[in-house]
């Protein structure tokens, strides 16, 4: 036993040492500390607050998050992409990032406004002037935080990632019991702004004051920045295949939000936070295989081989628990959101199978620059996936997300299933030769 603990110690303090498993460990862990402290605040909202207000705040910070990541999941990407070799631009291109996510969530965030009369009464809150612009500064403020990981991941440095979510959700929590009672309408909304709101001055303090002065002095500046044109070449063919995968994400959900009333909402969006939690964790050791196919281009088959067996090694056994466990884990929320939920959770939980070869696919893409490969494979799994949701909605209710996204992802593995391999079998010499065709 204790011979398999001393080299289990070993395997993980060598994998430290890697940075491709170190960010992509660092971005687990993320996600288990967003999990676990997830379940705790919407646990505390469920028994502070009534039915209909857990359902709305819900639907209110998925509309949020929705608009503020318009531009925010794209200009991840290339964050993740051309943070790497940004040089002495390498500010810039962040700035520039925060501000383009901000203003096109933000345009987009008063269009939603101007119309919320549309879009059902789960949204009605916002007919107000001050919950409306309490709405619209969450957006902007949002679309930063969100790049604020890339960032770090991007720079090498995503072992502040977990550090930022665990303060942030201890925050947020606390702030959830005290507005139980002085604000039952609208507090789990507020409660989960504010400290987001308080948590970008550290870390953009640490991002701007220590972070990039030390990855300039490591990196050097004489190397040449990427050009602006090369960046927008890139976004014009990656936004398309990322506007795609906002539309699962979180359009699907909004969607959901306009046929079904505030409670049951909250029933349906606990198993589908859940569930895309799993899928989080496929994404997490992809951004990291970016990043580093952008440092190092030539070892990219080698990251691939790594990342795919890492990620598995975690996340098979989530997989497994999770399908067995399922109404148990749903009814620490009660006993309606476990009958309705754990189909839902089983059925996604069982599509992030399917999604770590995509996504690690993807993040081969990106590191290559291949935008517009990238861009038609994100297309045409967001178009399988909502075309399947919406037909078998009807028929399925809630669970026809789950069935959705297990059958369009489990069908886009297999169709990119040829190229994913061939990229795994590249040598050396074979790896560096695409990347240069691709870099021209």
């Amino acid at each position: 036993m204790s011979r398999a603990l001393s080299s289990l110690r070993r395997r993980l303090l060598n994998d430290l040492r890697n940075p491709l498993l170190r960010n992509g460990y660092a971005l687990m862990a993320n996600t288990a500390v967003t999990a676990v402290l997830g379940m705790g605040y919407w646990l505390l909202a469920e028994r502070l607050y009534t039915p209909e207000e857990f359902g709305r705040g819900q639907a209110l910070i998925t509309a949020m998050r929705l608009f503020a990541s318009l531009t925010a999941l794209a200009m991840g990407g290339a964050l993740a992409r051309f943070l790497p070799i940004g040089g002495r631009r390498t500010a810039e291109l962040i700035l520039r990032g925060y501000g383009l996510a901000a203003a096109t969530g933000g345009a987009a965030a008063v269009g939603f406004l101007l119309t919320v009369p549309l879009w059902g009464s789960t949204y009605s809150w916002l007919g107000g002037f001050g919950p409306g612009l309490f709405f619209l500064g969450a957006v902007l403020v949002w679309a930063v935080f969100t790049l604020q990981d890339v960032v770090l991941t991007g720079l090498r440095q995503a072992v502040w990632v977990p550090v930022n979510s665990l303060v942030f959700g201890l925050v947020k929590m606390g702030l959830l019991v005290a507005l139980a009672g002085a604000m039952p309408d609208g507090g789990i909304f507020v409660s989960w702004i504010v400290p987001t709101a308080i948590a970008l001055i550290p870390v953009n303090w640490l991002i701007f004051g220590v972070i990039v002065p030390r990855h300039l002095k490591d990196r050097g500046t004489e190397g040449r920045p990427p050009r602006l044109r090369e960046i927008g070449r890139f976004l014009a063919g990656d936004y398309p295949g990322t506007l795609s995968i906002l539309a699962i994400i979180y359009l699907v959900p909004t969607a959901v939000a306009t046929q079904i009333g505030p409670a049951q909402f909250g029933r349906f969006s606990m198993a589908h936070t859940l569930g895309c939690l799993i899928e989080l964790l496929a994404m997490n050791m992809a951004v990291s295989l970016t990043v580093e196919g952008s440092f190092d281009p030539a070892r990219l088959a080698r990251q691939c081989r790594r990342a795919l067996r890492r990620a598995f090694t975690i996340i098979v056994p989530i997989v497994a628990v999770t399908l067995v466990a399922a109404p148990y884990i749903l009814l620490v929320f009660g006993r309606e959101f476990a009958d309705e939920g754990s189909t839902l959770l089983r059925l996604m939980a069982l599509a992030v199978l399917a999604r770590v070869p995509i996504e690690v696919y993807l993040s081969v893409l990106r590191a290559r620059g291949q935008a517009r490969l990238l861009a038609l494979v994100q297309m045409g799994l967001a178009g399988l996936i909502l075309v399947s949701v919406f037909a078998l909605f009807p028929l399925a209710g809630i669970n026809a997300v789950g069935w959705g996204l297990l059958g369009s992802e489990a069908l886009v593995a297999l169709l990119i299933s040829g190229r994913l391999r061939s990229v795994l079998r590249l040598d050396r010499t074979d790896q560096v030769r695409p990347t240069r065709q691709a870099a021209t």
